[in-house]
C-alpha cells in the first residue's frame, strides 16, 4: 500500500468547522454545495457537455439547409438527409420506447444515473450554481452574503447573478425555438418582431421555467416534482451499483485531533479515547458537496441523484489522513455484504431489456433506410367494385395518391402493369406532386370481358420521377382489379 502524507491539522479543522455549520436541506434555506475536483466531478462536466448540442446543434447545415429542423407547420421534420411525414411516425413510437426502455436499463444497472450526469435539470443547475461560486465565492461566503443587510455591493452582485441566470434561461427558450422554426428565420425574425405569438409565448416560457427552476428551486424539483425520483426506487434490487457507504469499515466514526489520534463520537466510548476507530472522520464532506444535501452515509436516499461527487469528496479526505480511498464508491448491496453476485451478462434483465432496445433499434433503422422521396397508395373504388362498359370490357377506379417527401416539386409520370392486356386512362399527362404535401389523382384500367378468366387479377402500378439533381427515383404499389365471377 503506499504511503500517504499525515493530515494537515489546520486542514482537518476547517472541515469539521464547515461540518458544524451543515445540516440537510428541506427547502428551508439554500443549499451552497461545495464544489472540489476528482474524476466523477469531470466525468460529469463531460456527461454535461452532451446538452451543447442543445445550443449549437440548429446551426448544423446540411445540403444547404439547417440538418435537424422540426418544421411542424410544414409537417416535415428533416434529419440531415433524410425527410420524416406524420406518415413515418411510427418511429417516433419505437423512438420514445428506446429511450424508455434505456432509461430503465440504466437505472437498473447504475440507479440514477441520467439524474446525475445527463438531466438537464441537474446540469443546468450545476452551470447556475458554478456562476454563483465565481460572482459570490465558496459556500460560506455565499451564506454569509445571503444573511448580510442589502447594499450596494450586495446588489451589485446578486443582479450579476441573476441577470447572468435569466439570460442562460433566455438562450435555453431561444434554442429550443430554433429546432422547430429554423435558426437563421428566428435570428430575422424574433428581434425585429416578425416572428409568431408562439415563437415568443415559448421562449418566455422556458426563460423564466429555466431561471425559477435551476436558480430557485435546484434540488427541491428532485425531491418534490421529478416522477423519476419517485418510481425509481422500484427499478433498483440487490445487484445496482450506487454510490454506498462502507459501513464496516467507516464505523466507529472518530475526528482527528491535531496529535493525530482519533476521538470517538459515542460518548460510551469516550473513556476509551485515544482509540483507532473506523477510517470516517466525521468531516461530513460527503454532505457537503452532495447538490441535494443528502448523508450518503445513512444509506440509500430519495434525494440521492448518483452523481458521485460524495466519492470524490471522500476519497480527496482518506488521501489527507493517510487512508486507502472507496469508503465511499460505486457499489452494490450484495458487494457490501460480502454476498456473491452474478456478472452483469448472466442477469436475466440485462437480456430482457437489450433485446426490447436492440428491436426498437432495428425498427428505427429499418424505417430511416427504407424511407423513399415518393410514397405510392392506391385506393381501389369500392362502390361500385367493377363497371361493365358498353363495349363489354370491364373497367375498375383507383385512387392514387402520391406522398412527396422531397423538398422540391415533383412531375410524377404514372404507368400500370398486367399480365392481362389492360387499357389505362389517366396516365398520359405528369402529375404535378407538391413537396411535403399528398397529391390524389384518379386512374381508370379496363380489361376485355374474355381475356378475364378469374374474378380478380393482379395490376402493379408505378411512379417515377425525375430529380433537380438528375437522380432518378420510383415507387410501385400492387393492387387488384375486380370483375364478376365466371
Amino acid at each position: 500500500m503506499s504511503q500517504h502524507p499525515p493530515a494537515d491539522p489546520a486542514t482537518m479543522d476547517d472541515l469539521y468547522a464547515e461540518a458544524d455549520h451543515w445540516h440537510v436541506n428541506t427547502g428551508g434555506s439554500t443549499i451552497h454545495a461545495k464544489r472540489i475536483p476528482g474524476k466523477w466531478r469531470r466525468i460529469k462536466w463531460l456527461a454535461a457537455s452532451v446538452w451543447l448540442v442543445f445550443f449549437f446543434g440548429p446551426y448544423l447545415t446540411w445540403d444547404g439547409r439547417q440538418a435537424v429542423l422540426f418544421d411542424i407547420p410544414r409537417r416535415q421534420y428533416h434529419l440531415f438527409g433524410a425527410t420524416v411525414l406524420p406518415q413515418d411516425f411510427w418511429m417516433l413510437s419505437l423512438l420514445l420506447l428506446f429511450f424508455a426502455i434505456l432509461l430503465a436499463v440504466a437505472t437498473a444497472l447504475a440507479g440514477r444515473v441520467y439524474c446525475g450526469y445527463f438531466c438537464f435539470q441537474t446540469v443546468w443547475t450545476d452551470v447556475f450554481t458554478w456562476i454563483e461560486e465565481r460572482l459570490e465565492g465558496n459556500p460560506q461566503q455565499r451564506r454569509r452574503l445571503d444573511q448580510a443587510p442589502w447594499s450596494m455591493a450586495k446588489l451589485r452582485v446578486k443582479a450579476g447573478k441573476h441577470a447572468l441566470w435569466v439570460l442562460i434561461g433566455f438562450f435555453t427558450g431561444f434554442s429550443f425555438v430554433a429546432w422547430f422554426y429554423g435558426a437563421g428565420p428566428l435570428w430575422r425574425d424574433f428581434f425585429i418582431g416578425q416572428a409568431n405569438s408562439a415563437v415568443y409565448a415559448s421562449v418566455a416560457l422556458f426563460t423564466v421555467g429555466t431561471y425559477l427552476l435551476a436558480g430557485w428551486l435546484r434540488e427541491q424539483v428532485c425531491f418534490w416534482l421529478c416522477p423519476y425520483a419517485r418510481i425509481q426506487g422500484v427499478m433498483l434490487d440487490r445487484t445496482t451499483i450506487v454510490p454506498t457507504y462502507d459501513v464496516d469499515r467507516g464505523e466507529p466514526r472518530s475526528r482527528l485531533h491535531k496529535d493525530l489520534t482519533r476521538t470517538a463520537m459515542d460518548p460510551a466510548e469516550a473513556d476509551h479515547q485515544p482509540q483507532r476507530g473506523g477510517d470516517c472522520v466525521a468531516c461530513s464532506q460527503c454532505v457537503a458537496v452532495c447538490p441535494t444535501g443528502v448523508d450518503i452515509r445513512n444509506g440509500q436516499q430519495e434525494g440521492c441523484i448518483t452523481c458521485g461527487l460524495c466519492i470524490d469528496a471522500c476519497d480527496a479526505v482518506m488521501d489527507k489522513v493517510g487512508r486507502p480511498r472507496g469508503l465511499i464508491r460505486y457499489a452494490s448491496l450484495d458487494e457490501m455484504e460480502g454476498r456473491p453476485f452474478k456478472p452483469m451478462l448472466r442477469r436475466p434483465r440485462v437480456w430482457v431489456y437489450s433485446s426490447i432496445l436492440l428491436m426498437a433499434l432495428a425498427g428505427i433503422t429499418y424505417g430511416l433506410s427504407s424511407l423513399d422521396a415518393i410514397d405510392l397508395r392506391v385506393l381501389h373504388e369500392r362502390a361500385p367494385l367493377y363497371v361493365l362498359l358498353s363495349d363489354g370490357s370491364i373497367q375498375n377506379r383507383y385512387t392514387l395518391k402520391l406522398l412527396n417527401k422531397s423538398n422540391e416539386d415533383l412531375s410524377v409520370r404514372l404507368s400500370v402493369d398486367s399480365p392481362k392486356p389492360i387499357t389505362v386512362v389517366g396516365t398520359d399527362d405528369p402529375v404535378l406532386a407538391r413537396h411535403g404535401e399528398v397529391t390524389a389523382t384518379d386512374v381508370f384500367v379496363k380489361i376485355g370481358r374474355r381475356a378475364l378468366d378469374s374474378a380478380n387479377v393482379p395490376v402493379i402500378f408505378h411512379a417515377e420521377a425525375q430529380l433537380p439533381d438528375g437522380g432518378q427515383i420510383s415507387a410501385r404499389r400492387e393492387s387488384a382489379f375486380f370483375g364478376p365471377r365466371r
